[in-house]
């Protein structure tokens, strides 16, 4: 039996906000809810491209590439 067919499975959450998303329907405050949400979003993708880039620095001195 497959996850969606079991009718004690919680149900899926709809995600936040979706990139293409029709934003006329949205209030003022949904919307910065949304602009609050990817901001954190953005965040925490530029720490994680940040501490891949201070891997590579470390073994690039250590490889003295």
């Amino acid at each position: 039996m497959a996850a969606e067919d079991d009718p004690f499975a919680p149900p899926k959450k709809k995600p936040a906000h979706e990139i293409g998303q029709n934003l006329d329907a949205l209030s003022e405050h949904e919307l910065d809810e949304i602009i609050a949400l990817l901001r954190g979003e953005i965040e925490r993708l530029q720490q994680a491209r940040a501490a891949k880039a201070d891997s590579r620095r470390a073994a690039d001195a250590f490889f003295k590439r």
